[in-house]
């Protein structure tokens, strides 16, 4: 049951992710905006060619390489990590290896990722991206706490 954990939480986000993306493309066209709460968040189709904030837009093989590289070291880490007792960090790292490897098979499949989600003047972004942002976000928060309490518990180093 505890490997299978990371399966389903990695398989849940890809899923949703590929439906929302699935419903837009079938739906909008690009540049289409549909707003769902006055001017400061709306569906917004975007093909993005780049890695986060369109970097490296264009460079198919950056990105992808890239994208790569993150989804490896995800997924070795849960491996040993989560291979130990189902814990905190390496649920965060599924979401981030399971972010990656949906927005992956739209670079790979259509050349580009389907981005929806804008919020006012910010980046526009996918449930993908989502996954990616939090379980980065949050594996920090984690790992200060956690080191915050070995500290205290007298196991940390000055």
């Amino acid at each position: 049951m505890k490997k299978s954990i990371y399966f389903l939480i990695g398989a849940f986000v890809i899923v949703l992710d590929q439906i929302t993306k699935y419903l837009v493309r079938a739906n909008m066209q690009p540049g289409d905006r549909i707003p769902v709460i006055g001017n400061w968040m709306s569906i917004y189709y975007v093909q993005n060619t780049g890695t986060a904030f369109s970097m490296f837009s264009g460079n198919r093989f950056v990105t992808i390489f890239l994208t790569s590289v993150l989804i490896i070291c995800c997924i070795v880490f849960i491996v040993k990590e989560g291979s130990k007792k189902v814990s905190l960090i390496p649920v965060l790292f599924t979401f981030v290896a399971a972010g990656g490897i949906s927005n992956m098979i739209d670079r790979l499949t259509l050349g580009y990722v389907t981005d929806m989600i804008s919020c006012g003047r910010f980046a526009v972004f996918n449930v993908a991206d989502i996954g990616v942002t939090c379980g980065c976000i949050l594996t920090m928060i984690a790992l200060v706490v956690l080191y915050k309490d070995e500290e205290e518990n007298g196991g940390g180093k000055a």
